[in-house]
């Protein structure tokens, strides 16, 4: 069964989506939590596959809690649930980290496919592809099946699922616009939704930091249509 971390700080709440959790088809099992502060050592002490979140809690908000897991892990998928859905706390959270919103109130079902989707995204991988390592410019080596960017002369960079995901993308079709629902529909499982769109601008921002290192690496925006990779040398291959 896939493990949950619950961290949600109403109890009533609490134990009506933890038994909506354990009682689907496949069942998942849930280890619960009542602020940020426990929900990060049930983090390191129990490591759950999915966390799901509050964001107004007492001690350790939501926010603390996934900057600070994101401090040392880029890849746990992590669920946001709160009435909180204006462009300004969705962004704040996509930019810490968060992988999704599930707006409250919320249908068990509801909840159970916003969690697969997530690990489907998660485990998502073509081993029997070669093209896992994508040289980029003259700086950069993307090693897509670790999710790990190499920048010459700096400290590697672990990348979250879906800036690796969309790194790929982008690499895949480098030198060729690849058009945007395109992006959504494969990350984030739809084509137009406002928030995902919101959050694919986020991840765009931060790529195009990541890659500010070589000049000859452009991460274009095509308004209207979707988004470009330039550069100098962008290849793939079986090895760096």
């Amino acid at each position: 069964m896939t493990k949950v971390l619950l961290v949600e700080d109403d109890a009533n709440l609490c134990y009506i989506i933890k038994g909506g959790l354990e009682d689907m088809i496949g069942g998942y099992e849930v280890e619960t939590a009542s602020d940020g502060q426990e929900g990060i050592r049930k983090w390191k002490s129990w490591k759950p596959e999915v966390i799901v979140s509050d964001i107004e809690m007492p001690v350790m908000d939501g926010y603390e809690m996934v900057r600070r897991i994101r401090e040392s892990d880029a890849c746990i998928p992590i669920l946001f649930t709160s009435g909180r859905v204006s462009p300004k706390d969705v962004v704040k959270g996509y930019e810490i980290g968060v992988n999704n919103y599930v707006k409250k109130p919320f249908l068990p079902e509801e909840l159970d496919a916003h969690i697969k989707a997530l690990l489907r995204l998660t485990h998502a991988r073509e081993p029997e592809r070669a093209d896992t390592f994508f040289r980029i410019g003259k700086s950069y080596v993307f090693d897509a099946e670790r999710s790990v960017l190499h920048q010459e002369g700096q400290p590697d960079r672990e990348l979250t699922v879906r800036e690796s995901g969309l790194l790929r993308i982008l690499c895949e079709g480098q030198g060729h616009v690849v058009r945007r629902e395109v992006i959504l529909s494969r990350l984030w499982d739809t084509e137009d939704d406002y928030f995902a769109s919101r959050s694919l601008d986020v991840f765009v921002s931060r790529l195009r930091k990541m890659l500010s290192g070589d000049p000859d690496v452009r991460l274009k925006t095509v308004k209207g249509v979707g988004l470009m990779l330039e550069a100098g040398r962008t290849h793939a291959g079986t090895e760096p």
